[in-house]
């Protein structure tokens, strides 16, 4: 034998195979399929992500559209209810001032309650179930 036989034969098992290169082998192909495997969820994450921003941003502008017109409402609504209440039920100003702050506090309370179901998650919802399917599948579960 000469001395690149010998290292061939050291190198490989009963079988032919490689004794040592075999478990760095499939650990660089579990690596590379752990990697692809990850570098699909981050593309979804992005496109997920992207989709999610626009919609949380044209939901603020829009928000923000509809604050300030129902702001506006209030105050000449709130101008013309005490008006009412001074001139018709003949309340006082501190009265009329009293009722619509009372007004204010309730509709602030129901606005402040959906606005939080509104904003609420699920956020990244198909990068999440992605994540959990494959981990179960890679862990057996």
């Amino acid at each position: 034998m000469t001395r690149s036989d010998d290292s061939r034969a050291d190198s490989r098992d009963e079988g032919g195979r490689r004794s040592r290169g075999l478990p760095l082998q499939a650990a660089s192909r579990i690596t590379g399929l752990v990697g692809s495997v990850m570098d699909l969820h981050v593309r979804i994450a992005l496109q997920e992500a992207d989709r999610e921003k626009r919609r949380l941003i044209g939901g603020a502008v829009l928000l923000a559209i509809g604050l300030t017109t129902l702001m506006l409402a209030l105050v000449s609504a709130q101008v013309a209810l005490g008006l009412w209440f001074h001139l018709r039920l003949g309340w006082g100003w501190l009265e009329a001032a009293l009722a619509l702050s009372g007004l204010n506090l309730l509709l602030a309370g129901v606005l402040i309650r959906i606005g939080g179901r509104l904003t609420r998650g699920p956020y990244l919802p198909e990068t999440m179930a992605g994540l959990s399917k494959t981990t179960r599948a890679v862990l057996g579960r």
